[in-house]
């Protein structure tokens, strides 16, 4: 069995934990499945807006499929999902991805 196919089968057993849904996302995308990741991440984004490590990698999967608009608008939620959460780490992270995007 899988990574992902372990993880789907949690997911049947609990479809509101958000690790594992954002497992699942990871997995998609680490294959290259960008449609399915964009899927996964974009559901969590909109379920679990606190969330923050879901903008890092939703804005990844758009700067793959080249939507430079979209991840850097997710970059912007994103920072600003990290500084509500008081997570310095995340925001500084999300900044230079976004500033790294915009030197494109």
């Amino acid at each position: 069995m899988t990574r992902l196919e372990k993880l789907l089968a949690l997911y049947e057993t609990d479809k509101t934990d958000p690790f594992v849904r954002y497992g699942i996302a990871l997995e998609y995308n680490a294959l290259r499945d960008y449609d399915n990741a964009l899927q996964w991440f974009e559901e969590l984004r909109r379920t679990e807006p606190d969330y923050v490590p879901t903008y890092y990698m939703l804005a990844g999967v758009y700067r793959a499929l080249e939507r430079h608009d979209e991840a850097a608008a997710v970059y912007k939620q994103g920072m600003n999902a990290a500084r509500k959460a008081g997570d310095t780490h995340a925001f500084a992270e999300l900044q230079a991805a976004l500033k790294e995007l915009e030197d494109e």
